[in-house]
């Protein structure tokens, strides 16, 4: 399978992770908690703080850079609409049109507190999107303290209440450690508690854990995977290994016009392997951004994907097209 997106660089970073730059407010799909841009306070002494061990962030976002740099995948055409009503709120309207399922409409509202944390981050941030079925999602983030953020975030399906999380995210001064709850329910005896831990060993590496443990009435049981990641000068490659597979990606950062990744993963529950590279063009004289993708799958059919994108009022133009096997 291979894809190819291309699109015209934004105008302004997006707070692609609950932390907002007011105003140009935008969310992207799929919400997360954020990544602390800032560095933490020290009450260490210089000659200390030079030699002392970095922060390696959240367990999530081992995979996060390789990741950014595929393009994401669209079927059918998506018409989305910003509407930046003041510096800290923002709504939305998305019509996505699809011959494979059911087409929809849904309205999203982003909110931004007061609070500033760091140079571009403030808190609380609400972000909720709802379709024309009536389903919901919704997520919470704040910043309690300089070193403790939580999240709180909500799913419904048609008006029936199916999903809650609560994460709670602590990072030190060369370690991060996460806790979520999710589905919690005293009366029944079930629900899911997933833990992470990320610790800096020296400046460049970085090892971690998570214990993932769920249990409902007549079943029970729990998945380890230990990570591993080395950051260079201009690459990122991280190795995560557990029960349910191997999960292997490598970043590189060629220049400042081309990025690449490459990500391999294998499933032991569905016996399954797969291999994608990834690029990343950028091209800053021209306001224009290229990705494309090339997975190595086994099948034997094959189809063409192409979509596009046009804001007559920003004056802006996305088209993309993606080869599929499989």
């Amino acid at each position: 399978m291979g894809s190819v997106l291309a699109a015209t660089s934004p105008t302004q970073p997006p707070p692609a992770t609950g932390s907002a730059v007011p105003p140009g407010l935008t969310v992207p799909p799929g919400f997360g908690m954020p990544p602390v841009s800032s560095v933490l306070p020290s009450s260490a002494p210089p000659e200390e703080t030079e030699t002392s061990l970095p922060n390696p962030g959240g367990f999530e976002e081992c995979h996060r850079k390789c990741k950014e740099v595929f393009p994401m995948q669209m079927e059918g055409v998506r018409l989305l609409v910003n509407k930046g009503l003041s510096n800290h709120f923002q709504v939305s309207h998305t019509v996505m049109l699809s011959t494979m399922g059911d087409s929809s409409y849904r309205f999203g509202a982003t909110y931004v507190g007061l609070k500033q944390t760091g140079p571009a981050e403030f808190f609380p941030v609400m972000v909720g999107d709802m379709d024309n079925t009536g389903s919901l999602n919704a997520q919470i983030i704040h910043q309690v303290s300089s070193r403790i953020r939580s999240k709180l975030a909500f799913q419904t399906q048609q008006n029936k209440f199916v999903n809650w999380q609560g994460d709670a995210e602590y990072r030190g001064d060369d370690f991060t450690a996460t806790v979520t709850l999710g589905n919690p329910d005293v009366l029944v005896g079930s629900g899911l508690v997933v833990a992470h831990y990320l610790q800096s060993i020296t400046p460049s590496l970085a090892l971690g854990g998570e214990l993932v443990y769920h249990r409902r009435p007549g079943e029970e049981g729990s998945v380890m995977s230990l990570v591993g990641r080395y950051t260079g000068s201009n690459y990122v490659a991280t190795l995560t290994l557990g029960g349910a597979g191997a999960h292997a990606s490598y970043y590189h950062k060629a220049n400042d016009q081309l990025q690449m990744g490459v990500e391999f993963e294998a499933s032991t529950r569905m016996q399954d392997t797969s291999v994608s590279f990834g690029y990343q063009i950028d091209v800053p004289k021209a306001n224009l951004q290229f990705k494309g993708s090339i997975d190595i799958v086994a099948s034997s059919s094959f189809s063409l994907v192409l979509c596009s994108f046009l804001n007559h009022r920003k004056n802006k133009f996305q088209c993309g097209f993606g080869v599929t096997i499989g």
